[in-house]
Order: C-alpha cells, then sequence, then structure tokens
C-alpha cells in the first residue's frame, strides 16, 4: 500500500475517533469506562476497594504504568494512585485535571 493511502485512512480513522470521542464528552470517566465492561471493569466485585490499589492496577493495565508515561505522570510514579488527580466519578471525559490542588504554582509541591 502506499503511503498517501495509508495517510488517508489513517486520517479518516482519526477523524471518526475523535468525532465520536466528542459525543462522551459530557460522560465522566466511570460513566465512559462503564460501557467498555461494567463496573467490574475498574473494581472488584463492582465495589470500591478500600485503598484503591485494585482500582489503581486496573487503571495500569489498560493504560500503562505512571513510570511509562510522560514526564507529568513520571514525577508522581511511587507517590499517586491515577484517581488522586483523575477522579474517575467527578471529572469528564477530555477534562484535566489541574495541579492547583496540590502544587500553588502547578509544578512544586508545597
Amino acid at each position: 500500500m502506499s503511503n498517501k493511502l495509508l495517510s488517508a485512512l489513517f486520517a479518516a480513522g482519526f477523524a471518526v475517533m475523535m468525532s465520536s470521542a466528542s459525543f462522551a464528552a459530557d460522560e465522566t470517566l466511570a460513566e465512559f469506562h462503564v460501557e467498555m465492561g461494567g463496573c467490574e471493569n475498574c473494581h472488584a466485585d463492582g465495589e470500591p476497594s478500600a485503598d484503591g490499589e485494585f482500582e489503581f492496577e486496573q487503571c495500569q493495565s489498560c493504560h500503562g504504568s505512571l513510570e511509562e508515561m510522560d514526564a507529568t505522570h513520571q514525577a508522581h510514579d511511587g507517590m499517586l494512585m491515577c484517581a488522586d488527580c483523575h477522579a474517575p466519578h467527578e471529572i469528564t471525559v477530555g477534562e484535566k485535571p489541574t495541579c492547583d490542588t496540590c502544587h500553588d504554582d502547578g509544578r512544586t509541591a508545597e
């Protein structure tokens, strides 16, 4: 297949993916993930764990570990779990959490 054809197919697929993601923008992360397999997608037996560790492992099984992600995530490896910043029952799909909760200037903890 030519590079032009592959590029066109990729662009078309990406456009479809982005347009379908925009329909989910008003959904919380939890609602979005439920569509993929129910509450058991993130919670053992559909119930939250006491320490959040099971849910953290579920996030990493699909999205990778913090260590494998970008520098912002790598800096928090071993200190935070995904839900500490990406509150799945509160944040909507596509919404980026802010660092202001813990960092006064978005870079250093006080």
